[in-house]
C-alpha cells in the first residue's frame, strides 16, 4: 500500500506502528507520497525505513496533474491500496478509475455531516462546536469523484464535552482516528486478498 500525506503524519505513525504489530492484515506500507515538501510525515517515514516520494513542480497545479503523478507512482510501486492520511489535495482523473474501491480517506467528522469542499482540520471542529452538536468523531470512506462523498467503511464516535474548544475536540477525534484508520485498512486488505485468491471469471 502507499500512504498519501500532507502534514505532521500522526495518522501515518499509527499505520506504521500497526504494521510493526501485525495489525494491518499482512498489509505493508511500500511508500509514502506527499504533495508538500518538508512536512514532518516524511521524517516519520524515513525513520521507519519507508521510501518517500515528493511531487515535484506541482505546487498550484491542477488535481489532474497531481493525480496522474500519484497514479504513475502507485503503478510503479505495484500498490494494491492507497490510503489518504491527512492528505488535503483533491484527486481526479484516471487515478479514481484505476483504484476504484481501493482508495480510502480519513475525515474528522461523522459524515455526511461537516464534510465537503473546504471542510478539513480545525475548520471541521469549529463547525461542529458552532452547530452545538453533542457528538463528533471520524469517518473512513472509499474515495470517489466527490469530496467526502464515497461509501462509508466505518465510523467512530466521540462526545463533545462542555467547555470544549476546537483543540480539545480535535485531540479527542485524533485518538479515534488512529484506531479507525488501522481497522479500516485491515478490512480493505482482507477484501483485496480475497479478490486475489478468488478472481471472478466471466464466460461470454
Amino acid at each position: 500500500m502507499v500512504v498519501l500525506v500532507s502534514g505532521k503524519g500522526t495518522t501515518l505513525q499509527a499505520l506504521i506502528d500497526a504494521e510493526r504489530q501485525g495489525r494491518l492484515g499482512g498489509g505493508r506500507i511500500a511508500a509514502v507520497l506527499t504533495d508538500r515538501p518538508g512536512v514532518y510525515a516524511l521524517e516519520r517515514a524515513r525513520v521507519a525505513g519507508i521510501p518517500v516520494y515528493t511531487a515535484q513542480n506541482l505546487q498550484g497545479k491542477s488535481g489532474q496533474a497531481l493525480s496522474d503523478w500519484i497514479l504513475h507512482s502507485a503503478r510503479t510501486i505495484e500498490a494494491d491500496l492507497i490510503i489518504l492520511a491527512g492528505f488535503l489535495s483533491i484527486l481526479a482523473g484516471d487515478l479514481l478509475r484505476v483504484y476504484k474501491g481501493r482508495m480510502i480517506n480519513l475525515h474528522p467528522s461523522l459524515l455526511p455531516a461537516f464534510g465537503g469542499p473546504g471542510m478539513y482540520g480545525e475548520r471541521v471542529h469549529r463547525a461542529v462546536l458552532a452547530a452545538g452538536a453533542g457528538e463528533s468523531g471520524c469517518t473512513v470512506h472509499i474515495v470517489d469523484a466527490g469530496t467526502d462523498t464515497g461509501p462509508i467503511l466505518l465510523q467512530r464516535r466521540v462526545p463533545v464535552l462542555p467547555g470544549d474548544g476546537p483543540g480539545d475536540l480535535a485531540e479527542r477525534v485524533h485518538r479515534a482516528e488512529w484506531g479507525a484508520i488501522v481497522e479500516a485498512t485491515e478490512i480493505l486488505v482482507s477484501r483485496i486478498r480475497e479478490e486475489k485468491d478468488n478472481p471472478l471469471t466471466c464466460t461470454l
